[in-house]
């Protein structure tokens, strides 16, 4: 510590706000850091150094920041930060988004985007998502009955179920959320509760010499239910594998990819420093991945952008309008619809702009001592890339706080890791892989809820009161879930 401090005397660092001793900022950031931070640059500028307990912190502010690192320092912070309930079963060294930057990773990597998440698998898998939508809608018209008049349903519930069937059926071709399953409920509870320790802040991840007493109880928590997830997960893995063993004996060696389980079980190695193989522990946790990457944020992003649109009922009477008009009367969305869509696409755009999923991203590491817009930045420095605070930079935005669809109408930028105003998958090498189906589903779900339903408010809420206060988890939730009445439309 003493010898890293000498080397950084003398040398600029970024601008910092006051601290306590031992603690430094902890107390400053409140119960959402992604505001608080953000809030920063006014005083510090676009660059700011943060104490975090023991561990040193610094967050990028701006779309210039941000552009600045995705160009020219990329690979500087290629690594992660690796929290210590991720290291529960060593699930960080398996995982696409934590593992380091290497041959393993890149053999991930690869996986996803030349066999997974490419335009001709995600298209065999319409007819799945399809389903899983519809089903959505059915238990959402089932609740809504059932429920008392002028009371409305928990929308983001229904959503994150169907995204969890969704990616259970491209995985391992099957529903998981279904109480008729007793091994699928008890893998989905036990998935709920990974997302919830993941997410909780943790002491022994700011004063690490503390982790061995586990004071939240947070690992403890973790080893359990990931203990019980690999649990189930590896048994369907190993049971497919004997699948696949006797219907390649009954074809003569003929084999059939059906799932992305199949396209991991069929990976082979391409170049002499990569894995022959994957093994079941990898398949399993990339499994797991798969499931804590998607479901939460597709949950979030729809429930955003229903609450936007029911504080704005003029912007949602032009989306149902847009999509009327191009399916006529008796006619179900689908995903080639989409691209004539411009205006749902726009929702979706300003959803993510204002209401980033993960809003800072996953965290950075500082690879080796290195400079960055004339700031010393030392080794093993935490990067924070405050994708909430880009997305409402005013230099990049006007009006950036209001909910303002139209401004993406003839415009260009997207959210696919080319502009740095808009970053809520990231971007750089290690930007999210599943923007390719992450886009597909957000639409297909949205205007799938806005085609099928009349939305309004419960009685007690108005438009103008509604809460719109924040949680921080693995992902941000609204603090307060939003329950809606959907009242079904009957086409002629």
């Amino acid at each position: 510590m003493l010898f890293r401090r000498k080397k950084t005397i003398g040398k600029t660092q970024p601008p910092a706000p006051p601290g306590w001793p031992v603690f430094g900022n902890l107390f400053s950031l409140g119960a959402m850091p992604h505001r608080t931070v953000a809030g920063l640059a006014t005083s510090y500028g676009p660059v700011v150094r943060l104490k975090l307990g023991s561990v040193n912190t610094v967050a990028i502010l701006s779309a210039k920041a941000a552009t600045e690192l995705f160009k020219n320092h990329d690979l500087t912070f290629i690594n992660r930060t690796v929290t210590e309930t991720s290291k529960s079963y060593d699930y960080d060294k398996s995982s696409l988004a934590l593992a380091p930057y290497g041959t393993y990773w890149r053999v991930l990597r690869k996986i996803c985007t030349v066999e997974m998440l490419v335009a001709k698998r995600i298209n065999e898998s319409t007819a799945v998502r399809r389903r899983c939508v519809d089903n959505m809608l059915d238990w959402i018209e089932i609740e809504a009955n059932a429920a008392k008049v002028g009371s409305g349903v928990h929308v983001a519930k229904f959503v994150f179920l169907a995204s969890f069937n969704l990616l259970g059926n491209l995985l391992l071709s099957r529903d998981l959320a279904n109480p008729d399953s007793k091994l699928g409920s008890e893998f989905f509870t036990a998935m709920l509760g990974l997302m919830e320790w993941g997410g909780h802040p943790n002491i022994s991840d700011l004063y690490p010499w503390l982790k061995r007493f586990d004071l939240q109880g947070l690992r403890k928590k973790m080893d359990r239910d990931l203990g019980k997830a690999i649990e189930i997960a590896n048994g369907w893995v190993k049971a497919r594998v004997e699948k696949r063993l006797q219907e390649a004996a009954d074809r003569g060696g003929d084999e059939r990819r059906k799932d992305f389980l199949d396209v991991l079980l069929n990976y082979e190695a391409t170049g002499a420093d990569e894995p022959e193989k994957m093994s079941e522990r990898d398949i399993t946790i990339f499994i797991l991945e798969i499931f804590l990457a998607g479901s939460e944020t597709t949950s979030s992003t729809i429930e955003w952008a229903l609450t936007e649109l029911l504080r704005h009922p003029d912007k949602m009477v032009r989306a149902k309008d847009e999509i009327a008009s191009i399916l006529g009367s008796n006619q179900k969305l689908e995903e080639n619809s989409i691209d004539n869509l411009p205006y749902l696409q726009a929702i979706i755009k300003e959803t993510l702009r204002l209401h980033a999923p993960i809003p800072f991203l996953i965290p950075r590491k500082a690879f080796h001592d290195t400079n960055f817009m004339g700031y010393h930045i030392p080794k093993d420095t935490q990067l924070f890339v405050n994708a909430w605070a880009i997305g409402r930079d005013p230099e990049c935005w006007e009006k950036p706080n209001s909910f303002e669809p139209e401004r993406f109408l003839g415009s260009k930028v997207d959210y696919k890791g080319q502009h740095f105003s808009l970053l809520p998958f990231g971007a750089g090498r290690r930007m999210c892989v599943g923007v390719p189906l992450a886009q597909r589903v957000l639409h297909l779900v949205l205007g799938s809820l806005l085609r099928e339903f009349d939305w309004e408010l419960e009685k007690h809420v108005k438009a103008e009161t509604l809460d719109m206060r924040d949680k921080m988890g693995i992902v941000v939730r609204k603090m307060e879930p939003l329950k809606a009445i959907p009242n079904k439309v009957f086409f002629k």
